[in-house]
């Protein structure tokens, strides 16, 4: 892990980084393309996540929210020069269940045939890195892959300083990355 949001080698010389979508319209368009297969990957048949146009919300228009909002970060995560996955930080300013939480983890992506290669792992400690301060992300009890994921990447970049609760279908790991001591 380098320094805060600096790209990091992950192998063979590949680059993985992670870099503001609101720079360049390419990226907002990348993260429309994909978001899709984002909110697929969260509807296994859990019925959590209803399509878009059962709940009255375009694609479009969710992404533009996030684009139009203050308190809203959308990232690209990059793998060398390619758009490979993308993130959105909240700023926790009224959306906290804790008063003290300063970010949320609002969505992680990486794109299929980028995964299991360690650059969501990485995208998530630059990430976890640049918004140094009190965290909390949360995954639902049904998504076994998330909740994994995230419990690995938290349970590493914390060195296992964080804490974890599961309430109403929920896990949540809340911890300080501004506090987090890498290796």
């Amino acid at each position: 892990m380098s320094g805060r949001g600096q790209p990091v080698d992950v192998t063979g010389g590949v680059t993985v980084s992670v870099r503001d979508a609101r720079a360049t319209p390419t990226d907002r368009l990348w993260i429309q393309s994909v978001y899709r297969d984002y909110l697929d990957d969260l509807n296994p048949g859990t019925g959590v996540f209803p399509r878009l146009p059962e709940i009255g919300h375009r694609e479009p228009d969710q992404i533009a929210h996030w684009f139009a909002d203050p308190n809203t970060y959308p990232l690209v995560i990059v793998r060398g020069a390619e758009a490979s996955g993308f993130a959105r930080v909240l700023r926790a300013q009224s959306i906290a269940r804790e008063p003290r939480i300063e970010y949320r983890m609002a969505e992680f992506f990486v794109a299929r045939g980028r995964r299991r290669l360690g650059l969501g792992a990485t995208a998530a400690q630059l990430i976890l890195s640049r918004f140094a301060g009190k965290w909390e992300i949360t995954e639902y009890t049904r998504n076994a892959g998330a909740v994994n994921f995230w419990r690995r990447v938290v349970a590493g970049y914390t060195r296992g300083v964080y804490q974890e609760r599961i309430v109403n279908g929920e896990v949540r790991q809340v911890f300080d990355s501004a506090k987090a001591r890498l290796p």
